[in-house]
């Protein structure tokens, strides 16, 4: 998947997303992954609808925090 072709589907994802979805978790791998990585990090950090970027517990993910979860 390219970064343009990523950015889409994750736009569409955060488009669609109703209000009780409270994590979008992006897989772009670890290895091969880095321009998808820094792609979403950077991207997401300031859209308003992605209340934070989180590192995911394995280095291959990136979590998009819609809504705190209390």
């Amino acid at each position: 998947m390219t970064k343009y072709q990523a950015k889409v589907y994750i736009d569409s994802q955060l488009k669609q997303a109703k209000s009780d979805i409270y994590i979008i978790r992006v897989v772009h791998g670890y290895h091969g992954g880095t321009q998808l990585r820094e792609m979403v990090r950077t991207e997401y950090k300031g859209n308003p609808k992605v209340k934070r970027v989180e590192h995911g517990l394995n280095p291959g993910i990136t979590e998009l925090i819609l809504r705190e979860l209390y």
